[in-house]
C-alpha cells in the first residue's frame, strides 16, 4: 500500500467519523425522537408535550414535570413562569440536583448550562 493509499484511507475515515458526529447525523436524529416520543408518553398523564426537546427542556418546566410524574413526586418550589436565565436555571438544577440526590441517578456530560442554552447535548 503506498503512501498515498494510505493518506486516501485516513481522510475517508476522517470524514466518515466527520458525518458521524454530526448535528444531524441519523442515528442523533433517530435518539432524539425516540426520546421525545418515550418523554411524550409520560408527560400526557399531566397534560405537557414535547415538539422541540431543545427549545421545550430550555425552561425546566416540562423537565421538572417529567421528573414529578417519573418519580410521582412534586416539587415544592417551581418558577412557574421563568422569564430570566436564572429563573430557568433554578429550575433546571432543582430537577437534576432531585435526580443524583433523591433518585440516586448519576447525570453525566450534561449540566443545567447545556438544557438552558440549549447546547452541547449529547445526542
Amino acid at each position: 500500500m503506498s503512501a498515498f493509499d494510505e493518506e486516501y484511507d485516513e481522510e475517508e475515515e476522517m470524514a466518515l467519523k466527520e458525518r458521524d458526529l454530526a448535528d444531524d447525523a441519523q442515528w442523533k436524529i433517530i435518539q432524539k425522537n425516540t426520546f421525545t416520543r418515550w418523554a411524550n408518553e409520560h408527560l400526557k398523564t399531566v397534560n405537557k408535550t414535547l415538539v422541540d426537546l431543545e427549545a421545550d427542556l430550555s425552561d425546566g418546566l416540562r423537565l421538572v414535570a417529567l421528573v414529578e410524574v417519573l418519580s410521582g413526586k412534586k416539587f415544592k418550589f417551581v418558577n412557574k413562569r421563568p422569564n430570566f436565565r436564572t429563573q430557568k436555571l433554578e429550575n433546571v438544577t432543582m430537577a437534576l440536583e432531585f435526580l443524583e440526590r433523591d433518585e440516586g441517578i448519576r447525570i453525566v456530560n450534561i449540566g443545567r448550562c447545556h438544557i438552558v442554552l440549549s447546547v452541547c447535548i449529547p445526542f
